[in-house]
């Protein structure tokens, strides 16, 4: 069991040095950008369940493109923890951070191994766990209160439940990502020092 674990701890930090090293690299910045402001943007508009949407529809209705702005640019900002509390803007950052890597990290490899899409299928379910738990604890939890109350044909506790969901999705997410990136990681590694050391042989042979 030490053994496993130890072995386990050693590929993960391979895995982290590899995700160093592909930050090191111009190609991985675009899709971690992206992912980052998109991804984190949406998370924080879900945060208020659909509500969110419905005033930029509202808005935008009425041609007040402005305000729709102003809703998208409020949940932008929440990325960087504005009128958001600590506990969470960390918890959203942490998934957003996350999320982000391992879709830099899929591109990254893709460039050199055609075999990613359980990399990418993977990237996809922690996703969708992150969306579905997006309405965390103090967040309201107002995507999933209204599916089990209605399951619970309208419980007082379906708010209650509702947090406890969404915190163990968000949990669950957050294991599941670190297993993708310790596989990634270890990926983008071995290409690395797999490219460096075939440059070494081809500077020797010249």
């Amino acid at each position: 069991m030490k053994d496993q674990l130890a072995k386990w701890c050693d590929e993960f930090l391979l895995a982290a040095k590899g995700f160093l090293l592909a930050s090191r690299k111009k190609s991985f910045w675009p899709p971690f950008i992206l992912t980052f402001l998109i991804f984190g943007t949406l998370i924080n508009l879900l945060s208020n369940g659909f509500s969110s949407f419905g005033l930029i529809g509202i808005n935008l209705k009425s041609g007040n493109f402005l305000g729709a702005l102003n809703v998208i640019k409020s949940a932008f900002l929440a990325i960087f923890g504005v009128n958001k509390s600590f506990s969470d803007w960390l918890l959203n950052f942490c998934l957003i951070f996350l999320q982000s890597s391992l879709i830099a990290l899929v591109f990254f490899v893709a460039k050199h191994n055609k075999k990613t899409n359980e990399g990418l299928e993977s990237s996809a379910i922690v996703a969708g766990l992150v969306v579905l738990g997006s309405g965390c604890p103090t967040c309201g939890t107002t995507l999933l209160a209204p599916v089990i109350g209605t399951i619970l044909s309208g419980a007082s506790g379906a708010i209650s439940l509702a947090g406890k969901i969404s915190f163990l999705l968000n949990v669950l997410a957050i294991i599941l990502a670190i297993l993708v990136f310790k596989k990634l990681g270890f990926s983008a590694y071995a290409i690395i020092k797999s490219e460096e050391y075939m440059k070494k042989k081809e500077v020797t042979h010249e």
